[in-house]
């Protein structure tokens, strides 16, 4: 069985079908991309998957166990991370705090530890700050842990972002368009990031991504969805070339660049 497996999926939003019939079947240490234009339903995808949504139709199995119904928190705890398209990032916390409280899904000590300040809560608070700032560090952005994180720029914020997702030890890391808004230099380097987290972890990564080039850079096997459904599943290569992922985005015989 795959790590993850999506069976026959679909999903309503009243009489508009955004997701027919969607497969996927994710491997330990995959990385798998899905790309289309937009409103194809690459996103809802991702909540359906993570919680957000539940699907009108269809199964998802994580570990060969449903996963149908459960809370996104519930989805986290055992091993589904996920960033946004649009940061979703508190405003008025530091950096460190912000990995921080991703963490806490992980600790313990409960409601007695916390009122009382008992030692297994210390314990697991220092732990977790260990923790913080070592996957801060990862990402390179340690030097600025006490900062609140709307003060750092585009790039540095994403990179909190990654580090926040990474720290409650996912075994998927769904990454939503994560070089989005950035320069150049911005997407080779998240490039480079993801790279070495995969790596460090070995984990699981499904990508949701529309600069082409990211995704031959990272993924082994691409998806191409319009309007809720595959048209295409390959490598790379064989997606970029194929004449519907061509017409679908360009409308013409034109090469995808990637």
């Amino acid at each position: 069985m795959a790590l993850l497996e999506v069976q026959d999926m679909s999903h309503y939003f009243g009489g508009l079908q955004a997701v027919s019939d969607y497969n996927l079947e994710l491997e330990a240490g995959e990385i798998v991309g899905l790309i289309g234009p937009n409103g194809a339903g690459k996103t809802t995808i991702f909540n359906l998957i993570t919680g957000i949504y539940r699907p009108t139709q269809g199964d998802i199995c994580f570990e060969e166990k449903s996963i149908i119904g459960k809370k996104p928190n519930e989805i986290a705890s055992i091993g589904l991370a996920r960033t946004f398209q649009e940061m979703r990032l508190w405003r008025h916390m530091t950096v460190l705090d912000h990995v921080k409280m991703a963490r806490y899904s992980k600790l313990t000590y409960g409601l007695f530890g916390a009122i009382f300040d008992t030692p297994k809560r210390n314990r697991e608070e220092a732990r977790t700050e260990e923790l913080a700032m070592e996957y801060l560090s990862m990402f390179g952005v340690a030097d600025v842990a006490d900062q609140i994180v709307l003060n750092l720029p585009y790039g540095a914020q994403r990179r909190v972002e990654m580090a926040r997702a990474l720290v409650t030890e996912p075994k998927i890391l769904f990454l939503d368009e994560p070089t989005v808004g950035m320069t150049q230099d911005e997407l080779m380097d998240m490039i480079d990031v993801v790279r070495k987290a995969h790596e460090r972890f070995r984990l699981a990564i499904f990508l949701i991504e529309h600069r082409l080039r990211v995704v031959r850079e990272l993924c082994q096997r691409v998806q191409a969805l319009v309007f809720g459904k595959v048209l295409v599943e390959g490598e790379p290569d064989e997606v970029q070339n194929h004449p519907k992922v061509i017409e679908a985005y360009l409308g013409d015989q034109k090469k995808v660049k990637f």
